[in-house]
Formats: structure tokens, sequence, C-alpha cells
């Protein structure tokens, strides 16, 4: 039996967090030529785990019910009766109340508008209302959970130009387009536990073949958009390579889903997704710190004599 305190932690979703923390402190990096300043990167941070946490433990409340039928949710603490909605709403009314007060008070206003912003985005306008209104739920509401990195760029930078605010939507842009062959491949693997929910997500309402071809379509869609940083300066040959391999093993998957070899393959896409990602943003971030090539040397012109 697990502690009070591990079912409080399984409220935040530890894993989903650190991904969200992962592409925020790869956006704080990227965003200054050297390192990001301390105080603000760690205040930051803080900061956006618990706006994160917040979200997620809101989304454990609303979602009880559908978390009661679902294999992969029926072990949360809510619908086993750990711990009851008071409870978790005090706990996340907490943990976002803390996390505004940490951003206004040592980040900056900015950061904290857009991070809430995001938190409701994620906590109310998907969870509550698209998850169960359209199958395209997770396209419309992907742009909450892209948010991270401008959310770790904001909290070093405050936005202070056009270039910050172009490089970083360019990042979450390859999050938001990213989400859905993500997601769907899960939604693929999961579609019963769906359909028992009455949740109606792209399997359960168009089948899954159709759902398939989705994944492939967004995934070819990614590997456009993955480019964007090199076309636009923001990053050279080094992301370029690491971006075309990255994105030739999602091709692969994706291809690959349309007759996969067996049910479990929905799983590997997914997983798989999660890997792209993190290592996506890794050749950004090893990038950013490469030495830049040399400049053409001025041309030397030979002229004829006599």
């Amino acid at each position: 039996m697990r502690s009070l305190a591990a079912e409080y932690l399984e409220l935040t979703k530890p894993r989903v967090v650190a991904l969200i923390v992962f592409t925020a402190v790869i956006g704080m990096f990227l965003a200054v030529p050297g390192l990001p300043p301390l105080r603000e990167s760690v205040a930051g941070l803080v900061g956006i785990w618990l706006a994160a946490a917040s979200a997620a433990a809101l989304n454990h409340l609303i979602d009880q019910r559908i978390d009661r039928v679902m294999a992969r949710t029926s072990h949360r603490p809510l619908a086993t009766g750990t711990l009851t909605p008071h409870q978790v709403l005090a706990f996340a009314l907490a943990l976002g109340v803390l996390s505004m007060a940490i951003l206004v008070a040592l980040v900056n206003v900015l950061t904290a508008l857009l991070t809430f912003c995001s938190l409701i985005g994620y906590a109310v306008v998907y969870t509550a209302f698209l998850k169960r209104a359209t199958p395209q739920n997770i396209v419309i509401g992907g742009a909450a959970g892209a948010a991270p990195p401008l959310l770790g760029w904001a909290a070093v930078t405050a936005m202070q130009g056009p270039r910050d605010w172009a490089h970083a939507l360019l990042l979450v842009l390859i999050i938001f387009v990213w989400t859905p062959p993500h997601f769907w491949a899960l939604a693929i693997f999961r579609r019963e536990d769906y359909s028992r929910a009455q949740v109606p997500m792209l399997p359960v309402t168009h089948g899954v073949t159709y759902t398939r071809w989705h994944v492939l379509l967004y995934t070819v869609l990614l590997l456009v958009v993955t480019v964007l940083p090199y076309l636009t300066g923001m990053s050279g040959l080094f992301y370029l390579g690491g971006a075309f391999v990255l994105g030739g093993a999602f091709l692969y998957y994706a291809i690959r889903l349309l007759d996969p070899p067996d049910d479990f393959f929905p799983m590997r896409v997914f997983n798989y997704s999660i890997i792209y990602l993190m290592a996506l943003f890794a050749f950004l971030l090893v990038d950013h710190y490469l030495p830049a090539p040399p400049a053409p040397g001025p041309a030397i012109t030979l002229q004829r004599v006599g």
C-alpha cells in the first residue's frame, strides 16, 4: 500500500511533468547566448513545475469518472478512493497559487501570465471541455501542452523583442505538431478504454485505420516543421542532422503503424515519440553551444600581368 505522500505525488503526474520541465529548461538555455541567469532559471523552473503539477491534479479531479472505468487510470488516488475530491482540489489550488506567487515575485509577470494561461488551457479548456466535445481534442488542446519552451524562454528574457517571440514560438510549434501522432498512438492502443469511458478520441469516433493515416500525415508535417530552426538560423547543421535521423525513425514507425506487426506496436510508437522529443531538444541544446563555423575569407582575385 502506498503512503499518503506517494498518492499526492501521483496527482502531479511526475513523468509527464518531467518532460514539461525538460522542454522549459531547453527554452531557457536557447534564449541566451551563454548561460541563463541563475535566479530566474531556478525560480522559473520551480514555478513552471508547480503550475504543471497543479494542472495535473485538476486533471485527476475533472477526470475522476473517466479514470474509474479505464484500466490505464483505475489505480489513481481519486479512482481508488484514497483521496477525496476536496483534498485534491485544495492540493491543486495550493500548488497553483504558490506557482503564481513565485513567478510574479522572483521571475516576471509575463511568465506568470503565460503559465497561468497554459494551466487553464490544459486543466479547463482541454480536460473539462475539448476532451469530451470533439475527436480533434488533442489537436486543439495541444497548444497548452506545447507552451513550456515559451515559458522557459520568457522566464530568462521577458520576451524583449520579435526574435525572442519568433524562436520561442517555433519550439512551441514543434511540440504542437508532435502531440497528435504521439497521443493518437496511445489512443489506438487504449481505444477500448476510451470507448468504455465515452471519450470521443479519434480511434473511437473514426476508426483505427483513419487514425493511423492521421498519425502518418502529422509525422510528415512534423519533419517539415523541425527543419525550420535550421532555415531560420536558430540552429545549425548538427541539429539538422539529428532532426533528419530522429525524424526518419519516426516516419518509419508511422509507416509501419499502417500495418503493425502486433497489437502492442502502437505503444512502441508512443514510447519512441517521447524519446524523439527529448533527443530533438537535446540536439537543439548541443547545437546552440557549438562554435559557429568560420566566416568565409575574402575572395582572392588573380590578375594577369603583361
